[in-house]
Order: C-alpha cells, then sequence, then structure tokens
C-alpha cells in the first residue's frame, strides 16, 4: 500500500465508505492525536478511516511551539508521572521513530540580574532532575547532552542579544525541537495510509454513535452514514460539539515571530522567566527558517471556540515586554512579522480551593479516555510530545469494546515515512533543508522539479519553498487547496506577506497536479 495522499485517493476512499464499506475504527480529528490513533490501529491489522472537517494539522496541532521536551515544568509541579512520559515520548521521537523531524535544542537560562541565586539554584536542581529522567527514559546523553553551566562568554554566544550588563553566565540543558509540528501530523497520517488506513480531509463528522457516524463531504456537500465497529472522537478542543456531555475548558497559547537577525543569530532555546509566576516563562526558539518564535501566553477561553483562534494584542505585548527585559536592543511592535495562536485541549474538570475553577495554566495536561453512553471513545488532553502513548491507550480501550481482532501495539518501534538514523540522513544527496522536511523522500522532493531548474528555484524572494514541494505536497501529501498548501504543509501563511505573494504559485501546482478533481 502506498503512502501518498492525494485527491484520487481520497475520491477512491469515500466512494468505498458510500458503498457500505465497514471499518474496525472510524477516527474522527485529524491532528496529531487523531493521526496517531490512525497510525496505531493500521499497524496492528486493524481496518481504519480518519476523517477530518478541514485538514491534517488544521487545530491545534500546528500551533504549538514546535517543541519535543522532557516534562521540565511538570517535575517542578510534582507531576512526575507525566514529565516521565514526556521523557520517554521524547527519546522515542528522537531516536527510533522520527529523527528527521525531531532534533536536540540546547536550552538557555541567561543568569541576567533579575534572575536572583535563589531561583538560579532551583531552576539548576529543576535541570539536574530532568536529565535523570532522560536517563531513566533511556535517551542516550549523546542525543541530548547534560546539564552544565556555562560563563558570560559562551552565554553570549549562543544568544547574542542577551544584556550582557551583570551577565553571570547561564545554565545550559538540551530538549528536543520538530522541524515543524504539522509536518510530524502529515508524516504520521502518511504512514498510517501505508498500512491500509482511508485518511479523508475536508470531511465533516456532524454525528456520532458508538457504531457509526454521519458524514458530509464538504466538497461535495452529499452525506453518508459509515458503519465502525469502534468510533473515536480526537477533535481536542471541539470534541464536546461531537460528545455534548465532554466540557473543555482551552486555554489560548499565543506565540509571535520575529526575524532571527534580531536575536544575532540564536543558536539555543531563550528561557525567560515570567515576572511574578514561579515555574512559567517566556521561550524564545530558533527555527532553521531563519525565523524565531516566542511564546506562549496561557489565557482561558471562553464562549464559542473558533476554528482559527486569534492572538490578541495584549498577549503579544507580553511576550515582547518579556523578552525585551533580558535583551540589550529593544524589539519594537512593528519587528513583529507574524503571530499565531493555539488551544489547548483541557478537560474543565479541575477546582482550586474554596470551590473556584482552577487557572487554566494550573490544569493537568494528562490525557483522558472518556466513553460516552453510547458508546463513542473520547481522547482529549496531552501534549503533543504524548500523541504516541495517547493513541496507543484509546487503541487499546477501542480493541476492548469492540473485541477487535488486534495485535499488539507496534509504535514504540515503527518509523515515520521518510524516517532514517542520522548517518543516513548525512548521505542523502540533496539539500540539507529538504532532508530536515522530507528525510529520505528528499530525493522524491527534487524529482518533482526533474528537468525544470524553475521548479527547483524559491517561489519568492525570502521565500525558501520551491514550486517542487508544492507539487509534492499536492500529489503525495494530501493538500487540496492553497490553504492546504501555504498554512500547512509548508509554513509560509505564518507571515502574511509572504504568503499573499505564494498563493499564485500554489494555485498553480494545485491546477498542473495529475491526481484527479479537487
Amino acid at each position: 500500500m502506498t503512502d501518498s495522499l492525494n485527491a484520487t485517493r481520497r475520491s477512491n476512499d469515500l466512494a468505498w465508505l458510500s458503498a457500505g464499506g465497514l471499518v474496525d475504527v472510524l477516527v474522527v480529528g485529524a491532528g496529531v492525536t487523531g493521526a496517531g490513533v490512525a497510525l496505531d490501529a493500521a499497524s496492528r491489522g486493524l481496518s481504519v478511516a480518519l476523517v477530518d472537517k478541514h485538514d491534517l494539522a488544521f487545530g491545534t496541532s500546528r500551533w504549538s511551539s514546535k517543541l519535543v521536551h522532557g516534562g521540565l515544568r511538570y517535575l517542578a509541579t510534582g507531576r512526575v508521572g507525566i514529565a516521565y512520559e514526556c521523557a520517554v515520548e521524547r527519546g522515542i521521537l528522537l531516536t527510533r521513530t522520527a529523527p528527521h523531524l525531531a532534533h536536540p535544542l540546547p536550552m538557555l537560562l541567561p543568569l541576567v540580574p533579575q534572575v536572583t541565586r535563589r531561583q538560579a539554584m532551583t531552576a539548576h536542581t529543576g535541570f539536574i532532575l530532568g536529565d535523570l529522567l532522560r536517563a531513566l527514559a533511556r535517551t542516550p546523553a549523546a542525543v541530548l547532552p547534560r546539564v552544565r553551566r556555562v560563563g558570560p562568554a559562551a552565554a553570549s554566544a549562543l544568544a547574542p542579544a542577551v544584556n550582557r550588563a551583570g551577565l553571570r553566565g547561564g545554565l545550559l540543558s538540551c530538549d528536543g525541537q520538530l522541524i515543524d509540528d504539522a509536518r510530524l501530523v502529515v508524516a504520521i497520517a502518511r504512514t498510517a495510509a501505508a498500512h491500509g488506513a482511508r485518511v479523508i480531509t475536508k470531511c465533516a463528522a456532524e454525528h456520532l454513535a458508538g457504531d457509526s457516524v454521519l458524514l458530509r463531504d464538504m466538497l461535495t456537500r452529499r452525506t453518508l452514514e459509515v458503519r465502525a465497529r469502534t468510533v473515536i472522537n480526537a477533535t481536542g478542543v471541539w470534541a464536546g460539539r461531537l460528545v455534548p456531555e465532554i466540557v473543555m475548558r482551552p486555554s489560548r497559547g499565543t506565540h509571535i515571530v520575529l526575524p532571527d537577525r534580531l536575536f544575532g543569530g540564536l543558536r539555543a532555546q531563550l528561557i525567560i522567566p515570567m515576572s511574578g509566576e514561579k515555574n512559567r516563562y517566556v521561550i524564545a526558539l530558533p527555527q532553521a527558517s531563519g525565523l524565531v518564535y516566542v511564546g506562549l501566553t496561557d489565557e482561558p477561553v471562553d464562549g464559542a471556540i473558533p476554528d482559527v483562534p486569534e492572538p490578541t494584542d495584549g498577549e503579544i505585548e507580553f511576550l515582547l515586554g518579556t523578552l525585551n527585559s533580558v535583551l540589550a536592543e529593544r524589539i519594537q511592535r512593528a519587528d513583529v512579522a507574524g503571530a499565531f495562536a493555539g488551544l489547548r485541549p483541557l478537560l474543565g474538570t479541575a477546582q482550586s480551593a474554596g470551590g473556584v475553577p482552577a487557572r487554566t495554566a494550573d490544569l493537568s495536561r494528562k490525557h483522558a479516555l472518556l466513553t460516552s453512553q453510547d458508546g463513542v471513545i473520547t481522547v482529549v488532553g496531552g501534549k503533543l510530545t504524548t500523541y504516541r502513548r495517547m493513541a496507543e491507550d484509546a487503541v487499546d480501550a477501542a480493541v476492548r469494546r469492540g473485541r477487535l481482532p488486534a495485535g499488539p501495539c507496534r509504535t514504540t518501534r515503527l518509523p515515520l515515512v521518510g524516517a532514517a538514523p542520522p548517518a543516513v540522513l548525512a548521505r542523502i544527496d540533496a539539500p540539507r533543508r529538504l532532508v530536515g522536511r522530507y528525510g529520505t523522500q528528499a530525493t522524491d522532493v527534487l524529482a518533482e522539479g526533474s528537468g525544470d531548474p524553475a521548479l527547483l528555484s524559491p517561489i519568492a524572494d525570502g521565500v525558501e519553498i520551491t514550486p517542487a514541494e508544492l507539487r509534492y505536497a499536492v500529489r503525495h501529501e494530501g493538500a487540496l487547496d492553497v490553504g492546504d498548501l501555504l498554512d500547512r504543509r509548508t509554513r509560509i501563511g505564518l507571515i502574511p506577506d509572504d504568503r499573499a505573494r505564494a498563493e499564485q504559485a500554489a494555485a498553480r501546482a494545485l491546477a498542473e497536479s495529475d491526481v484527479g478533481p479537487r
């Protein structure tokens, strides 16, 4: 079975379902959790359909900090179990399933004057405990180097923009970083497709039951009822729309996008303590694209849940203010190239003392499995890093409920499409940027531009994506429209000006594809 997703395959899969096809597991929601569920189930030998109203990674999964983290914050609040789970799953991604998409990232806490010696000692203890979790999770120190303290010169080399006045050096640790969270979701979905899963985007679930789902094809507006032995709701913050008994209490996390030139070449994740908060930080994350993402807020969201959340002016100003507290030269609002916000899928059950609802920042990030009265299994909560474990637990629950003839979970050692050890990736004859995004399939992307040098040139000044990458996304990664191409298969859309300049190239890639109607 091929791992390619495209309009033709989508049409064929929809036709099969419309003709009365029965699946063992029908998964609603194609974010990282839903895609992970589809892969886990399909790799156990179950028949699977994965549907989403919009696109792969349309929701929360594309708005993360792009970190594969070891749960350091949870250690600080005593949630050792969640921290250990994060550390284990981080190691799996870095060393087995996605070493092409995940890589080590140094983390620097600069010891500027506002970081007291007591705070520094507390942070150092936390870093050491985090390193202990790394060892317990059996992630080699060769992959994630141990904690150490560095002097002022070394700290400045890693973060040149940090104010050197009073700088006492820094605490240096290491965590994991994704080249792109949406690309991880695409890789998971394509790997599921390679194991036989039917992956159908632009297909909305309008009603769920324990043994069937009413779907609407968003391209034709036609409805179809699909039979399934089990149904899993993996729609995250929107879970309550399909299973009303589930109450979500989402929170908004906002990032701003800045050019790396403002940081003088940031070479590590910059950790900045939030004023008046314990164990909460603003982070600046260097990206391979020459950008820096700065986040992260935690604001409760009341009322209707939007499909695409918007950052507020207050959040942007807060992030800039905290960032500027450690920089030698202030970054201005006019320097912000873009901003994005995501919603955390938190269950609305926790209360603080006196019966007052707990702050969203204090709600548990542990995932939960809930089964409705009519048998729909909902998986919510969790972290991007722990998607694989969430998926395993959800499929275990489906197997028990549906008495499905499934084999054991295989995803702890199942490589995603494009994955290979670093030594193999280093020998691939393709630009390093492409290898970092596609792994072993980088040469397939180059083949899309074979015979036409223009297809391998950037689509616009200052935008490194090529027409060959857009063609590949249409023919093999399930992109069906301009938004799929610019906002998820690539992340050009994070900078509005770049997106506007790339729209014509995206439309052309869709028009010139040979994979059927869209």
